[in-house]
């Protein structure tokens, strides 16, 4: 073996580690440790590069010209020109090392929860918490989305590649702080991450140059398109059939309509002995029928028969849509929403679970759980609403939202139907579903539904663009038999 390669890899956290070993002994040895210190224990600042023009040969130079200056009998010119490459060398050094302390980069946005198209305006502050002004200074903040005033060639290479470069470049006297403001658009639902952040700054005869980059990141959520029933052509009324309860086998326990004799059958718990002290004989406690009703979405991801064989993006996008429309709607009539997914979220391979509820925040926890469904299925749909109906309420409606119709789905909707189960299917094929299905109620959105026609007026700049490039008319070429053909 002639050559022996050692490769050495050390983990981000070791690193840490190391950092705040280091800053705990420079705290036990008495001397206080700095900002800069502080954020690299902490792992604030990912990395940091030096750059710099200034030669090694600077310093012999310098050196060499107050040897000839003393020399030459103390010649003003050379050792003006020692001294001062001597000074400007020392002075950038410094400069350099205490530039970026005390400076800061802080995002602030008017909000944080936006659906697609929606505006938000992000305010970047930025601070030279010291007296040393900087000449210049710049920042580079990564953000998915080139902002609205940008050019047309910035926005469209943003939503190709999913990032663009936001540049401040300034200078900045010492304890100033200086703010800019852009719109940013997010024409697509999803979870969009801002960051990292990199600080740019050097000495003042910009010599010497020091790069950091910050692990600064914010999150915006976008919330899926979410349209009124009848832009897809669903009923608003009695959207699963009847659903007035005139005698229910469920009572409301907060809602007491009155009392009467105790029963055998009655539970102890519902004793009220209050009455019961009063006429001295056993009263029991009697509900109103439960009257509110549970919503439980079952979004299907996949797009083809069988989840492995790819997906659509434009079927997925409409699918969640079309469930984020069934749980608001259903929200407006204070019924209890639950969403169930077998797509997953970034970085995970479980399923996505909302149980039904009726909290008041319960539909922006089902719109962020949507914001965040990907096209990876962790299975079939029908295998878990099997796996997932026995923890559901009983009095519960079970919809499937779907864009493919298989058998499998159809013979496991009727096994809930059979069990008792309220169900419904929501199908977004390009054919309509067999509307024959006993027990289960049957409804088609269609790709020329009123929503989706409005969605695709709305495309982003690269859609547009490329819809835009004409395409060329096919050519028929007509060969006369009669004539003869040379090969």
């Amino acid at each position: 073996m002639d050559e022996v390669h050692v490769i050495v890899r050390e983990s981000k956290a070791k690193e840490e580690r190391r950092e705040r070993a280091q800053t705990f002994r420079n705290i036990r040895d008495g001397r206080v440790p700095g900002t800069d210190e502080l954020a690299k224990a902490r792992g604030a600042i990912v990395r940091e590069r030096e750059n710099s023009i200034f030669s090694e040969a600077w310093l012999p130079l310098a050196f060499l010209f107050l040897i000839i200056g003393l020399v030459a009998g103390r010649s003003a010119p050379f050792l003006a020109i020692g001294v001062g490459l001597i000074i400007i060398f020392a002075l950038s050094s410094w400069w350099r090392r205490a530039s970026l302390i005390g400076v800061t980069y802080e995002r602030s946005f008017d909000r944080d929860h936006v659906f697609p198209g929606e505006r938000v305006r992000m305010t970047a502050t930025m601070s030279n918490r010291k007296p040393l002004p900087l000449t210049w200074l710049q920042f580079r903040d990564e953000i998915p989305f080139a902002p609205d005033n940008a050019e047309d060639i910035s926005i469209l290479a943003s939503e190709i590649t999913g990032s663009y470069i936001l540049e401040n470049t300034l200078s900045m006297n010492g304890f100033e702080r200086a703010q800019r403001s852009v719109n940013l658009s997010f024409p697509k639902r999803g979870f969009y991450q801002l960051g990292p952040v990199q600080y740019l700054s050097g000495d003042i005869f910009t010599l010497f140059t020091i790069e950091r980059q910050h692990r600064y990141l914010d999150t915006i959520v976008v919330y899926p398109r979410v349209w009124p029933l009848e832009e897809l052509e669903l009923p608003a009324k009695e959207l699963f059939g009847e659903i007035k309860v005139h005698q229910s086998l469920f009572s409301d326990p907060i809602k007491i309509q009155g009392i009467r004799d105790y029963q055998p059958q009655d539970r102890f718990r519902d004793v009220h002995w209050k009455a019961t002290a009063k006429r001295n004989e056993l009263q029991t406690k009697v509900y109103d029928p439960t009257s509110g009703m549970n919503v439980v979405a079952f979004l299907n991801v996949a797009t083809y028969p069988k989840h492995w064989m790819g997906f659509d993006p434009k079927l997925l996008e409409r699918a969640v849509s079309v469930t984020a429309s069934i749980t608001r709607f259903a929200a407006e009539q204070k019924w209890g929403i639950g969403v169930f997914a077998n797509g997953s979220v970034p970085g995970s391979d479980q399923p996505i679970r909302v149980p039904p509820g009726r909290a008041p925040d319960q539909l922006v926890r089902i719109l962020e759980a949507l914001a965040a469904v990907t096209e990876f299925a962790t299975g079939s749909i029908e295998m878990l609403m099997h796996r997932e109906s026995p923890r559901l309420p009983w009095s519960a409606t079970l919809v499937l939202i779907t864009a493919v119709v298989t058998e499998e789905m159809l013979i496991g909707l009727m096994r809930l139907g059979e069990a008792g189960r309220r169900i419904a299917l929501i199908s977004l094929a390009d054919e309509p579903p067999p509307q024959d299905v006993r027990g289960i109620h049957v409804y088609h959105v269609p790709s020329s539904a009123p929503a989706f026609q409005q969605s695709r007026q709305g495309d982003s700049t690269t859609e547009a663009s490329l819809s835009s490039v004409p395409t060329p008319e096919p050519v028929y070429l007509e060969i006369d038999e009669d004539e003869p053909v040379d090969n």
